[in-house]
């Protein structure tokens, strides 16, 4: 289990993260959303033990993260950036990996190698952003972490290769019970995986939520009347954004879908359809709702 609880952290003389609390089950996967400059990088660097918080505790199974060689040696950082050794060669850091990490598993570095098929004498630093995504991905797992944190994990990666980590990250979780923390700003990679999701914003985790919960509460609305709109008709619920096209008026709104259906009947509108919304328009609609919204300029 992760805990993160009232965490504050200055970074360059701001304040990064505010006051976050979270709390990640063991074998769940949490994905991490957040505008740009949120602190979600911050974030994931203290719950990996390459920062330390100013305030707060940041716990993995019970235990403090920073400088504690047994929460690290379960755990493993992914970052957006993934780092080697200069002129390593992937069997080369594999043998490093192996005296750092306990549960190196030798015998899965050699069976994930049909899934990411690149020569393991072949210099990593020669290779490109692409496949070095995928020798870093390849080294994680061979680690066999219980927490694997990922910091915009499938950016160079090709659809191919994106739907096989996906499976590995999967089975993974369904077999060893391992934990995933993500953050990404590919929302459709982030609701293919996850099953939790928290949005940050401005160091403060504004959301945080079971991610079929979040696309129950949230809802798109497509009435249309046969005369005028009715006097009352957003009385009484929570409208995030609304909009006409023609004779039809459409509205995302929040709250269950129930209530939303017995609010628009009592009006006796000719049309009346609820959609389902992606994770994305969620995104974009709640923080819309804290006031980060779309600018319609053209420059």
């Amino acid at each position: 289990m992760i805990q993160i609880k009232q965490v504050s952290k200055l970074y360059e003389g701001k304040e990064a993260i505010k006051n976050v609390t979270l709390v990640i089950q063991k074998g769940s996967i949490f994905g991490l959303l957040g505008s740009n400059g949120a602190g979600k990088t911050t974030l994931l660097k203290m719950l990996s033990g390459n920062l330390i918080q100013d305030a707060g505790e940041v716990l993995i199974n019970g235990s403090y993260v920073f400088e504690n060689r047994e929460v690290k040696n379960r755990c493993f950082f992914l970052p957006d950036t993934p780092y080697f050794l200069a002129n390593y060669s992937i069997m080369q850091m594999a043998g490093f990996y192996s005296h750092i990490y306990s549960e190196w598993n030798q015998e899965r570095f050699y069976q994930l190698q049909e899934v990411f098929p690149i020569p393991v004498q072949n210099k990593i630093h020669k290779l490109s952003k692409g496949m070095q995504r995928q020798v870093a991905f390849w080294l994680a797992l061979s680690t066999m972490p219980e927490v694997l944190i990922l910091d915009e994990p499938f950016d160079g990666l090709d659809p191919v290769m994106r739907k096989n980590v996906r499976q590995l990250l999967i089975q993974d979780v369904s077999e060893r019970d391992m934990t995933i923390l993500l953050s990404s700003h590919n929302l459709r990679e982030i609701e293919d995986l996850a099953d939790h999701v928290g949005i940050l914003h401005r160091g403060e985790l504004v959301i945080q939520k079971d991610l079929n919960d979040l696309k129950a509460d949230v809802h798109k609305v497509q009435i249309a009347f046969k005369h005028k709109i009715p006097h009352g008709l957003y009385r009484g619920i929570q409208i995030l954004n609304k909009e006409r096209r023609g004779s039809v008026i459409v509205c995302i709104v929040k709250g269950k879908e129930s209530m939303i259906k017995s609010h628009f009947n009592q009006f006796q509108p000719e049309i009346l359809d609820i959609l389902p919304l992606t994770l994305e328009e969620i995104f974009i609609y709640e923080m819309g709702d804290i006031g980060y919204v779309i600018q319609n300029n053209l420059v």
